[in-house]
């Protein structure tokens, strides 16, 4: 099984940009990722086709099953 997590921010556009991380620490310390999420911002680490991250919006673990199929 697959985990990730997800950093949402919106952008100057108003819409929402992910950021995917592989294999997050769990329980998850929720100071940590507010304080490297306001980083992200007061930096502009990242920017996106709509522009600057502008506001947090949430984050969240998401996991995933992934089966390999064979093809002949």
């Amino acid at each position: 099984m697959a985990k990730q997590i997800e950093l949402l921010f919106e952008n100057e556009e108003g819409k929402t940009v992910r950021i995917s991380l592989d294999e997050p620490v769990e329980p998850v310390d929720t100071v940590a990722l507010e304080t490297a999420m306001d980083q992200i911002l007061a930096e502009n680490a990242f920017v996106s086709s709509g522009g600057d991250l502008v506001a947090k919006k949430g984050a969240r673990i998401v996991e995933r099953n992934v089966t390999d199929i064979p093809l002949s």
